[in-house]
């Protein structure tokens, strides 16, 4: 070839780049505003808040991570997408989508970073419960719900308790909060209404209860069981079971002594309540019993130093956080003080920090969609169980 015919090749060669240009540099551009829209989550009503460098944590299949939040770890979640979302007590809510791990707080339009639960509607939006009010998180924005806004504490206790199949229920004060969707499409809640818990002794009412920081009446458990009654466990009022049209109390055995923080219901249909000092009590829908003083498990000392003592108690099963079921019909207690508990029909068996815990206190227990258990730990990490031994939660 000759230098002439070189020469034309090349100018039609930069004729042909500089005719592409403007198609390149535009979709440049749309890539960079796309990627900018999915790091700046906005608040309803507000400016756009950037997420900082140390909050988006990418993960390359050839990086593996073990994740760990700067705070216990209080609820997960794993979405209908497979993303994992982990809420912590002070750091906000880390979300994990198998290529990058995002931490939303404050900062970026949570409404508290104190995350007590989280849930997904219909729609998939994600609602995250937290110490001051109820957030819904769409995938771009955040919507806020103080808790106790006059728009949500309207009409009357008997006209309001009621429950659907597809509502979902906030323990908060002296009652609980439920969101009951309309429609799937819909994302405003039309039905998000506080309810406090009624009672054979006094009724409360709408302007007692918001004003009521810690009382006998206060909820810190909900579920809903495999019938669609809701369990409410309490303060220091034992269990309330609400079916739709009436309420009854369970309080026997000891059951209405600490707070009760952890309701489950097992495949066969049980139910457990994990009580703050009692220990674990089991509901075979005919009678209730005391579990842990069956076993032996109980701490006297704690119960008599009427909830400040501080000492540990390892190696009892007294202070319940978290219930669980693996696939495999086993199941798990989360203590304060002691690690967790397996129980396998038989017999239970202790596991701790010995056991590859980073801490000794159980703050959640989850079952994903592999049907593997997640423990959230105080030390802020996330564990499964390997068969012998607790191994961290890795991203990749």
């Amino acid at each position: 070839m000759s230098a002439t015919e070189n020469r034309i090749k090349a100018v039609t060669h930069r004729m042909r780049v500089l005719q592409f240009a403007p198609i390149i540099l535009l979709w440049l551009l749309l890539s960079a505003c796309h990627r900018q829209q999915l790091q700046q989550p906005k608040v309803q009503g507000g400016e756009s808040q950037p997420i900082s460098a140390t909050q988006a944590l990418p993960v390359t299949p050839s990086v593996a991570a073990t994740f760990r939040a700067n705070s216990p770890v209080t609820c997960i979640l794993q979405d209908r997408g497979g993303v994992y979302w982990f809420g912590t007590d002070r750091d906000g809510v880390y979300r994990y989508d198998g290529k990058s791990i995002l931490r939303l707080d404050e900062q970026a339009g949570l409404c508290n970073n104190q995350v007590r639960r989280i849930y997904e509607d219909l729609s998939s939006g994600i609602w995250i419960a937290t110490a001051n009010g109820v957030c819904r998180y769409d995938g771009l924005s955040f919507t806020n719900f103080p808790l106790f806004d006059d728009a949500n504490l309207g009409g009357h206790l008997e006209k309001q308790w009621q429950k659907s199949a597809d509502d979902f229920w906030f323990p908060v004060g002296g009652g609980v909060f439920r969101y009951h969707p309309v429609a799937a499409y819909m994302t405003v809640p039309s039905t998000f209404t506080y309810l406090p818990l009624p009672s054979t002794e006094r009724q409360l009412n709408y302007s007692e209860s918001p004003s009521s920081p810690v009382g006998p009446f206060t909820v810190y458990s909900t579920l809903k069981d495999q019938q669609g009654n809701l369990w409410m466990g309490t303060q220091s009022l034992g269990v309330c079971r609400y079916d739709g049209s009436s309420f009854t109390w369970f309080a026997d055995k000891g059951l209405s002594g600490p707070a009760v923080l952890a309701i489950f219901q097992d495949k066969a249909g049980n139910l457990w309540f994990g009580n703050n000092g009692a220990g674990v009590f089991r509901y075979d829908g005919a009678s209730l019993s005391n579990f842990t003083e069956e076993h032996g498990l109980s701490n006297p000392d704690f119960l008599k130093s009427s909830g400040i003592s501080t000492k540990p108690g390892l190696g009892t099963l007294a202070r319940i956080y978290a219930i669980g079921e693996d696939n495999a019909g086993n199941i798990w207690f989360g203590t304060i003080d002691a690690g967790a508990w397996r129980y396998d029909g038989k017999s239970l068996k202790n596991f701790t920090k010995r056991d590859g815990l980073d801490s000794d206190t159980i703050q959640c227990i989850y079952q994903d969609r592999n049907k593997e258990l997640l423990f959230g730990t105080d030390g802020g990490s996330v564990y499964r169980f390997d068969g012998n031994a607790f191994v961290p939660f890795i991203a990749e």
